[in-house]
Formats: C-alpha cells, structure tokens, sequence
C-alpha cells in the first residue's frame, strides 16, 4: 500500500507505489472532463454555455450559506446547498430575462458576479479558520484532490476519483434514458411541447445536472477549469462534427485527451495542473478551429479558393456560349487575345484556359478554344459575369 507522505492540505495519505500523483490527478481530471463533456454539448446547442459560467462560479455562495447552517466542512449537506445555488442562479437569471428589460447574456452577467463576489466575502470574513482558501476557490489546484483517499478492498482510492467516477456514471445513465428528450427539446422545442415532452422539465433536469456535475468538480478543480471542461470540448467537437451522438464522444476524448496532456506538461515544467490543462484545452481548440476539416479556417480558405476558380472557369464558359456562331467567334475565342477582354493578367488567362481545360469544360481547336458539352450546360446555368481571377 506504499509509503505515508503529507499531501499539501496538511492531512496523510498512503500512495500507491504502482500509480504516480501525476497519474491519480490526470484521472480525476478525466472524470471531470467527461463529466462535463455530457451536459456541456447541450449546453452549447442551446445556446447556453455562459450558464456553466454561472453555475460554476455561484457554488461557493451555496456551500458557505449552506455551512452557516450546519456547522460542518465535511458535511454531505454542503453539496446539496451548492447544488441548490446553481439551480437558483438559472431561476434568477431567467426570471430578469423574462422581464424583458435585459437579455440572458446580460442576465448571466448580473447575476453571478454577485453571487460569486457575495460567497468569496462570506468566506473571507467568516470562514477565516477553515479550509475553505479563497486562492483554492478562485484558481482551484487539482493535485490536493489525491490527497483525501479512502480504502476500498485494500486498496485507497482518492474520495474525489470516486465521487467523480459516481457523477459521472449518474450523467451517462440520464443520458442514455432521456436522450431522446434531449435532444428534440434542444433542435425543436415547439415539437417536443406539442408531443407532451415537457420542455421546461427537461431545462431545469439539465440544469440540475448542470449544478451537481459542477458542484462534484468545484472542490477537486476549481469554478474556472470547470467551465473549460463544460465549453471548450464541447465547442471544439461541434467544429468536427454534425451526429449528436458522435460530438458527445469526440467532446469526451477531446476532454480527456486535455486533461492528461495538461497534467504532465505541468508535471514537465513544474506549473500549475489547472493552468497547465486550461492552456492546453485553449490549444486544442485553436488547433480545430483552424485545421477542423469542413468548419476549420484552413478548410473555409480552401473552399472560397476553390469557389473562386470555378467562378472564374465558368465567366470563360459563359463568354464563349455568348460568342459561339457569331461573326467576332474566331477573334473572342482566340486563346492568346482571352485576357483583353476580361481585363485579366496572360499569365492568369493561362491558368484558367489550363483548369477549364483540365476539367473538360473546353478544348483547344488550333488559336482558339471550343466549348465541350459539359462547359456548354454550365456556361446556360448561368449569367454573364466579370471580374479578376484568383
């Protein structure tokens, strides 16, 4: 069962000689990334991904009142009460957007910096002697999360790992019942009503797993990287993606990949675990968003580039069809005169007689060009059109 050590809380642990710190923290960071990859894809679809913002941030106003109450750091009625504030940040910010004097975004806005600033002040002035650390809250540091284990058939096991593990069994077994409610109360609302599904049950059903996923991260992770797990995969998968059931997947992998690949650069380079796995989530999205293969920035350059070639083989089609059987046929057709009269440089006239060549829209007859059949229906399908060639 391996040596005691002092963990950083100030408490003692056994370790496992097999598994690293380095190993149990990209774990527990793994069950909190796909945790929150579930929720966190629904979210985004809705539109909604700044209430993970909310909730996240507005737990620690739960927990400190919920404390006032009973006393206990380590009771389990904590969570409930940081629970319960997540629900009632979703409840306030909808009832001033349903005022219609400001939006949600506005809404979100108003409502958890207040919270979150009203449970920070609570903490600080008096939770002065427990272990509720306003650094921990505001950044969170995943690697105390190994510290507090219990042991199980002879084994310890870090409590977060469970409680995490227990979390996120609870999201894949909602997920796989409701998934039809889910998924027609997030693309077509109005239908799911006329069928009797209840949309507003469904919000509030996510929104509660919303709140406890969060609540079962805030302590292990901080409100911060919590809302990383919820958007960043999810936002990153959507760009790969169009199958429900597929973004819920690459939103897991993405935030499982983030999390191990976080946890040993901070381990390489001696940094924070959270920052480590929040730069890499940020990576990891810049990455799809420029190479993401249909939605990337690099895949919507290529297309416009494409587009525009083929825009300018078919102006060539076009003005051939307006000038086949004319008298000025021979002179308008004649391959070295093309680019005085589209205005184009010979050098791009070239390669866009090349392509449109290639692509059997026209063929060369002696000094001239003749369009083949397939250039003639698409030079019909069309107007006439000027410009510059790519």
């Amino acid at each position: 069962m391996g040596a005691t050590e002092a963990c950083p809380r100030g408490l003692t642990h056994r370790t496992n000689p097999v598994v690293s710190s380095t190993a149990l923290t990209a774990v527990i960071l793994s069950l909190v990334a796909a945790a929150c990859a579930l929720p966190g894809v629904f979210l985004l679809l809705r539109r909604m991904s700044l209430v993970s913002d909310a909730v996240g941030h507005v737990l620690l106003f739960g927990i400190v009142l919920t404390y006032f109450v009973v006393r206990d750091v380590d009771s389990p009625w904590l969570f409930a009460g940081a629970a319960a504030a997540g629900l009632a940040s979703v409840a306030l910010v909808e009832l001033l957007q349903k005022t219609r004097l400001v939006k949600e975004d506005a809404a979100i806005g108003l409502v958890f910096p207040a919270l979150f600033a009203g449970g920070v002040l609570l903490a600080s002035v008096y939770l002065r002697n427990t272990h509720l650390d306003a650094d921990a809250v505001l950044l969170g540091h995943p690697d105390l999360a190994t510290g507090d284990e219990r042991q199980i058939g002879g084994v310890f096991v870090p409590a977060a790992g469970l409680r995490l593990a227990g979390v996120l069994a609870l999201n894949l077994a909602l997920l796989l019942l409701f998934f039809k409610e889910l998924k027609l109360t997030t693309f077509d609302p109005a239908l799911a009503a006329a069928l009797g599904f209840r949309p507003g049950r469904v919000h509030y059903g996510l929104m509660a797993v919303v709140s406890v996923t969060a609540v079962a991260a805030f302590d292990a992770v901080g409100p911060v990287l919590v809302v990383g797990f919820f958007v960043v995969p999810a936002a990153a998968a959507y760009l790969l993606t169009d199958r429900l059931g597929v973004l819920l997947v690459v939103a897991g992998v993405i935030g499982v990949g983030a999390a191990w690949a976080g946890t040993y650069l901070a381990a390489v380079v001696d940094a924070n675990t959270a920052g480590a796995v929040a730069a890499v989530l940020g990576a990891m999205f810049a990455a799809v968003f420029v190479f993401a293969p249909g939605r990337g920035l690099v895949a919507q350059a290529a297309r416009r580039w494409r587009q525009r070639r083929d825009f300018f083989e078919t102006m060539l089609t076009v003005h051939l069809l307006h000038h086949e059987g004319t008298a000025t046929e021979a002179d308008e057709s004649a391959a070295a005169g093309l680019h005085t009269h589209f205005h184009w440089t010979p050098r791009d006239t070239a390669a866009v007689v090349r392509r449109a060549v290639r692509h059997g829209l026209v063929e060369r007859a002696g000094e001239g060009l003749k369009l083949t059949a397939t250039g003639r229906e698409r030079a019909r399908d069309v107007g006439p059109a000027s410009g510059r060639p790519a």
